[in-house]
């Protein structure tokens, strides 16, 4: 009889298990400007991955001299409540912690589209994410790309390939790179390494047999 019970308590402990499914993680994107991100992330969203995007908080429009909204902003810096933020053209953007953890413990994964600096901040929380660096197959085809958009001025469309040039060097600090030559095909290989991930026996609890 010890023996049949113990087989049921295994049994029993064993689809629970099963049922848990895997631990949500966060999934980083970064690459250079004009590299595609944009429609990685839109398209990614809508191929049942299982994401979630998590919108930067902003510091608000302000009248003029109204020093309210950067303040807060930088209230809630020193309160840690950020997971990664930055300065940009005056203003503050940046990624609340408590907005990934509402989609993390609602069993969403997390999908993050910030520059290499914030990449490493985020890493710095989330050791176990999944961290996917989007590359162009040239700094040639990055420049058509940036010309193409017809958005940019010469010295601009410059300083981003520099910017480019100093990104694609830190490169290593990702788990994946994926080279957008074609969207259809680079998109595939980067929603099979979601997969992948979330087919990982490391995110999911340990199974202990007794």
């Amino acid at each position: 009889m010890s023996g049949s019970g113990s087989k049921s308590r295994t049994s029993n402990e064993v689809d629970a298990w099963l049922a848990t499914g895997h631990r949500p993680f966060v999934v980083v994107i970064s690459g250079p400007s004009g590299v595609g991100k944009s429609s990685f992330v839109k398209q990614l969203l809508a191929a049942g991955l299982n994401l979630e995007y998590s919108v930067s908080a902003t510091t608000r429009a302000r009248r003029p001299h109204e020093t309210e909204g950067r303040d807060e902003f930088r209230r809630r810096i020193d309160a840690g409540e950020f997971v990664e933020w930055a300065e940009v053209h005056g203003e503050h953007y940046g990624t609340l912690r408590s907005e990934i953890e509402r989609r993390l413990g609602a069993g969403k994964n997390v999908l993050l589209d910030i520059d290499v600096q914030g990449g490493r901040a985020v890493r710095r929380v989330y050791k176990d994410g999944v961290f996917i660096f989007v590359l162009p197959p040239s700094l040639a085809d990055l420049e058509e790309r940036l010309r193409g958009r017809a958005t940019d001025s010469d010295d601009t469309i410059r300083l981003r390939l520099d910017n480019a040039l100093r990104e694609i060097k830190l490169v290593s600090e990702y788990d994946y790179a994926v080279v957008n030559d074609e969207l259809r095909s680079a998109l595939d290989r980067v929603a099979s390494i979601i997969v992948a991930e979330t087919c990982s026996t490391s995110r999911r609890p340990p199974l202990v047999s007794t």
